[in-house]
């Protein structure tokens, strides 16, 4: 029974063998061409998709719905940019999303989103510390020998924000009410406090990367072409090897 099965198994390999013998090289070309373009074309589907979740993330980040609408609540806003950027995380990570970045003035080819900031959600945050702190250094005024120092930075940082267009988050703008603040005694704790209070640009940057290679239509299609060029290639080698072999017998 064993070696019926095994004669069975050999009988099969040399049909699989003699039909591959039977495809020509010119055939498997064919072939390649309108795989190729098929291959490209499910690529691009995946690409414009990131794209797409990837505008409903900064749409997120303006505080606007996927439709458009304005969304007054913080915390709505903060749990839809939430959802945005899961969803956009999650399909980066289980497609190929072949992307070009500007890098040092070049395209540069990479795999996932590319980096990307919520400049609207750092905003509205470092505008909310700013607003705390301010209000603490308010409350501190009448205590403080000095008087309200915080009224005195704001009378010299306000026309040098205006001149040099500053947005009152801004670096520039922070950076000169810490420093009139910090001219003054006794102010040591409320500058930190102001400092700490803004949070960095760094947890508003996001860059998804995405696999060289994933189970989908674009995945299976990469693989069956790489398929058929790697047998494209092992005729061609084996034609030259045959010539080569060729010319020395003669």
């Amino acid at each position: 029974m064993g070696g019926f099965i095994k004669k069975e198994h050999q009988e099969e390999k040399g049909r699989l063998s003699q039909l591959f013998k039977q495809i020509k090289t010119w055939q498997l070309l064919l072939a390649l061409i309108p795989l190729l373009f098929l291959t490209a074309t499910f690529l691009r589907f995946d690409h414009l998709k990131m794209h797409d979740l990837k505008n409903k993330v900064l749409q997120a980040d303006q505080g606007k719905t996927a439709d458009g609408k304005e969304i007054t609540s913080q915390e709505e806003i903060d749990q839809n940019l939430k959802t945005t950027l899961t969803n956009l995380k999650q399909y980066t990570e289980s497609h190929i999303i072949i992307n070009f970045i500007e890098k040092n003035g070049r395209n540069v080819l990479t795999f996932g989103t590319g980096p990307f900031y919520l400049e609207n959600q750092y905003n509205r945050k470092a505008t909310a510390a700013l607003a705390e702190a301010e209000n603490q250094l308010k409350q501190t005024g009448d205590n403080n020998p000095n008087g309200n120092i915080f009224a005195k930075a704001m009378e010299i940082c306000k026309p040098q924000a205006i001149a040099h267009g500053w947005a009152w988050n801004s670096p520039g703008y922070l950076n000169c009410m810490t420093g009139v603040i910090n001219s003054y005694p006794s102010t040591d704790q409320l500058t930190t406090s102001l400092a700490a209070n803004i949070p960095p640009t760094s947890l508003y940057r996001y860059d998804f990367s995405s696999p060289v290679w994933a189970p989908n239509l674009a995945g299976f299609s990469v693989l069956l072409c790489l398929l058929i060029f790697i047998l494209i290639l092992l005729r061609f080698i084996g034609f030259l090897i045959l010539r080569i072999a060729i010319i020395f017998i003669k």
